[in-house]
């Protein structure tokens, strides 16, 4: 038995690292790919739209809305709880290190959605479509990066969490205000009561999962079920969980919870959302043709351009004007390498096409986030690899 926990503890421990982590969320999404543009997508098609859950609450979703709205819910608690320790007692306790990715967030979704609106004047649907490339894809980014860029300063990651975590954040309301056909007042008004019920236990020192584990799953039902995307609630409980420990305690509680979750989001939430999201299927015909489509064009320079301008040109100004100061031991040039991220839009991305569109503009929009998001993934790649060489190199000499 102490063989199979020990073989148990390794795996979590293997599945922490981000490298791995990042290496499986891309293997996910080439099997999505490759599968949604093989012979049997088909069955890729009938398994994602299958449906499952109770229709009371609105919980009968199909699979793929389930791995995008419950599962990912997971992985946004784990990044939640690294914000919430950064902002407490790490990078980012200092108001001009915090406000930075915060401001450049604002950038990368101003910009890129200005960018859209002018390339895509006078298309039909752009009065909707500007929002698709505001997004970034928090957990594809924070993949690559993990992949790519090993020997960069620990803050940049921070930098990055953050931005994509209030970027994020962004897309969801702009979801909420453009899309929402129905907002439920009364589960809005629960899952504020759940939430303040979670803060109470957490102030009074509470610490036994029989009644977090209802509080949180309960959360996550009412926020859904109030039209909200859902894994506002997983970011909502992260950053009312306690990240200061109390004398007689070994570790606080967001850190504990953060050792024990890491490895179910790595290993499960995260490659299973990839493997139901990332399955869009492309033509060379159609990518093509979407450069003579000027709605698609706007999207994939948003994506590609825009998030990089914003993203750079909002951190410039706020260091310029001394609101903000770069992360530490990182300068202009990692947040560029960095920036080039908040290209990838992915899912999100896909999430507002399909909410904002229909048939098959839906479709090539859907193919301009794929392919900008990848073009995006690919610049990143080789300017993180560069930057981290550098930083390598200077520690070497030092």
């Amino acid at each position: 038995m102490s063989r199979k926990r020990e073989a148990v503890a390794e795996f979590a421990r293997y599945l922490r690292t981000e490298t791995v982590g990042g290496m499986v969320l891309l293997a996910a999404t080439a099997v999505a790919l490759i599968w949604a543009n093989s012979p049997l997508s088909g069955t890729y098609t009938a398994l994602r739209d299958f449906h499952v859950g109770p229709e009371s609450l609105h919980l009968s979703l199909s699979v793929g809305d389930w791995a995008k709205d419950g599962l990912l819910a997971i992985f946004f608690f784990v990044a939640g709880l690294e914000l919430k320790r950064e902002l407490v007692i790490g990078e980012l306790n200092n108001f001009k290190a915090a406000i930075l990715p915060v401001l450049a967030a604002v950038g990368g979704m101003v910009v890129p959605a200005v960018v859209a609106l002018g390339v895509g004047w006078g298309e039909p649907g752009i009065e909707r479509a500007w929002a698709i490339p505001v997004a970034t894809d928090i957990a594809f980014a924070l993949g690559v990066l993990a992949i790519t860029a090993s020997g960069l300063p620990s803050s940049l990651r921070v930098f990055l969490l953050s931005l994509a975590v209030v970027d994020d954040l962004g897309a969801i309301i702009l979801i909420a205000v453009l899309f929402t056909a129905q907002f439920d007042v009364l589960a809005a008004l629960a899952a504020v009561a759940l939430l303040a019920l979670y803060a109470f236990l957490q102030h009074k020192r509470v610490t036994t999962p029989w009644l977090y584990v209802p509080i949180a799953l309960g959360t996550w039902v009412a926020v859904h079920s109030a039209g909200i995307h859902a894994t506002i609630a997983g970011v909502a409980l992260a950053l009312l969980t306690r990240v200061r420990k109390d004398h007689y305690e070994h570790e606080a509680p967001a850190l504990r919870l953060e050792h024990r979750l890491q490895p179910w989001s790595a290993g499960l939430a995260v490659p299973v959302f990839a493997l139901f999201a990332a399955g869009v299927p492309v033509s060379l015909e159609a990518l093509g043709s979407l450069f003579e489509d000027r709605l698609a064009l706007g999207v994939m320079l948003g994506l590609v351009v825009g998030k990089l301008v914003g993203i750079v040109g909002a951190s410039a100004l706020a260091v310029l004007f001394k609101a903000a100061v770069w992360p530490s031991g990182a300068g202009p040039r990692d947040i560029v390498a960095v920036a080039m991220l908040g290209g990838v839009g992915f899912t999100v991305s896909l999430l507002i096409s399909d909410l904002a569109l229909d048939g098959p503009a839906a479709e090539q929009a859907k193919a301009a986030v794929l392919l900008a998001s990848m073009a995006a993934s690919l610049l990143a790649a080789v300017l993180l690899v560069r930057r981290s060489r550098v930083h390598q190199r200077a520690e070497e000499d030092d």
